[in-house]
C-alpha cells in the first residue's frame, strides 16, 4: 500500500500560532501545558474557548497537551486571547515539550521528583535553538512512564539519583536512547542535559533528530568517545 502524502490546503498564510489541517481554512491550536499539569482556571478557559468558537475536537495529545482542532482561521487570534496561555510547539524546531509522570510528588512508586525536574528543564532549556524538534521524557522511577528511553532527551529517576538518556525516538524508525550518566542529582542532570543539547545544536545537521545524530556518531570509529569527551564524561 502506498503511503498517504499529507498536503496542506493552499491559500492565505497560516495564522500565527496555528497548525494547518486538511480542510481549507481550518487549523489546530495547541496551548502550552508544561508536563501536562493543568489548573482549574486553565480548564475553564479551554471550555470557554471550545464553546465560544464551536471547536469540534479537543484532543489530548501524546505530549501531554490539548490540541483544539477545527478552528477557523479568522477565529485563531480570538481563541488565543480567550485561552490566555502560551503556545506549545508542534511543528517548529526546538523543544516541543517535556512530558513527565507524577513521580514522588504523587505516585507511590516515585523515587525522584519528576514534575519539579520537568519544570526546571522547561524553564532553563525551553528556548534553546535546535537543529530539529526535541522531545523530553522524565520518569520518576524505573517503570519509565515518562517514556524516557524513547525521547530525544530522557531522565529516569532511581533511589540513587537521575539517569540521563539521549537520542531516543518513538517514531517510524524507533530507537532506544543512550545512557550518558547515572546517579546524578537534579542540578548535575540539568547541567548534563544542557551540555548535550548544546553540543547537538552545534554539530548536528539541520533537521537531524537526535536519534539519527547518535546513529551517525556510532558509525564513526571515535564518534562516541569524542562525544563523551566533549560532554566531560568518562570515555570507554
Amino acid at each position: 500500500m502506498r503511503p498517504v502524502i499529507r498536503k496542506f490546503p493552499a491559500g492565505s498564510a497560516t495564522p500565527k500560532g496555528a497548525i494547518p489541517q486538511r480542510e481549507s481554512d481550518m487549523y489546530a491550536v495547541v496551548p502550552r501545558l508544561p508536563s501536562g499539569v493543568v489548573t482549574a482556571d486553565q480548564l475553564e478557559a479551554l471550555a470557554r474557548a471550545i464553546r465560544a468558537y464551536d471547536i469540534p475536537i479537543a484532543k489530548l495529545t501524546s505530549g501531554q497537551r490539548v490540541s483544539l482542532m477545527g478552528v477557523k482561521g479568522a477565529d485563531v487570534p480570538g481563541v488565543w486571547a480567550m485561552l490566555g496561555m502560551g503556545e506549545g510547539r508542534a511543528v517548529k524546531h526546538g523543544m516541543h515539550y517535556v512530558q513527565a509522570c507524577p513521580g514522588s510528588a504523587a505516585c507511590g512508586y516515585g523515587q525522584q521528583n519528576s514534575l519539579a525536574l520537568a519544570a526546571a528543564l522547561e524553564e532553563r532549556l525551553g528556548e534553546l535553538s535546535m537543529p530539529s524538534k526535541v522531545k523530553v521524557g522524565v520518569s520518576g522511577c524505573p517503570m519509565c512512564c515518562g517514556e524516557s528511553y524513547l525521547r530525544d532527551v530522557g531522565l529516569l529517576g532511581r533511589k540513587g539519583g537521575w539517569t540521563v538518556i539521549f537520542g531516543g525516538n518513538a517514531g517510524g524508525r524507533p530507537r532506544v536512547g543512550d545512557e550518558l550518566a547515572a546517579g546524578l542529582d537534579a542540578g548535575a542532570a540539568l547541567d548534563l542535559v544542557e551540555r548535550a543539547l548544546t553540543r547537538y545544536a552545534a554539530t548536528a545537521k539541520t533537521g537531524q533528530r537526535t536519534a539519527r545524530y547518535m546513529e551517525a556518531l556510532r558509525k564513526r570509529p571515535d564518534g562516541m568517545a569524542e562525544w563523551r569527551a566533549a560532554l566531560g564524561l568518562p570515555v570507554g
